[in-house]
């Protein structure tokens, strides 16, 4: 009997920590693989992926988002444990990750796909990212230009985008060096 009681004891447990709902975010801070980079280190998320979001075009290819007309951004979807991490410690990571200041693109990688993007499912999320920009505004002294946008719809990348930081960790760092990015995220953070 007690080995029984034991067991759906035990049992129990597992289903509640199996139960944990695991929330998702979306992101877009220029290159996906730096941006995958910066979120993979938190506690708390437990996987991120690159991919598209924000546009029209169905399963877009990386070439047709950097090179088209797709109107996606390169994004990241963030799948987190809202009891260990909340949308809000996101949503500062993002912030401290990207230049919310340059219209035209970051850092190296230029152009409508690389944009920051910070999207939104639902009115407290947009309400924390409109907040945000504005301490950022009045801290600064300067104009936001990060898009704030509704999430519709989200692609994976290929495969070969996946874990780029991880899998090509030569190339990656000389990307990121070549690119100045956390050169350019010291002067702006104060890092």
């Amino acid at each position: 009997m007690r080995l029984l009681i034991t067991l759906i004891i035990n049992l129990f447990f597992i289903y509640s920590a199996s139960a944990v709902e695991k929330e998702k975010a979306y992101f877009a801070g220029g290159c996906f693989w730096c941006v995958e980079e910066s979120f993979e280190k938190l506690q708390g998320v437990e996987q991120v992926i690159s991919g598209y979001s924000g546009g029209t075009t169905e399963n877009p290819t990386y070439k047709e988002v950097t090179y088209g007309n797709t109107g996606h951004f390169e994004v990241v979807e963030i799948t987190y444990n809202k009891e260990i991490i909340s949308y809000e410690e996101l949503l500062n990571n993002f912030w401290i990750n990207i230049d919310p200041f340059d219209a035209y693109g970051q850092f190296c990688d230029k152009g409508y796909s690389y944009r920051s993007v910070a999207f939104y499912q639902n009115k407290n999320e947009k309400n924390l990212i409109e907040k945000n920009i504005l301490k950022l505004e009045e801290k600064f002294n300067k104009r936001v230009v990060t898009y704030v946008r509704k999430f519709d719809k989200f692609y994976m990348a290929e495969s070969r985008h996946q874990n780029y930081y991880k899998e090509y960790l030569l190339n990656y760092i000389a990307y990121k060096k070549a690119c100045r990015r956390e050169e350019i995220l010291k002067k702006i953070w104060n890092k």
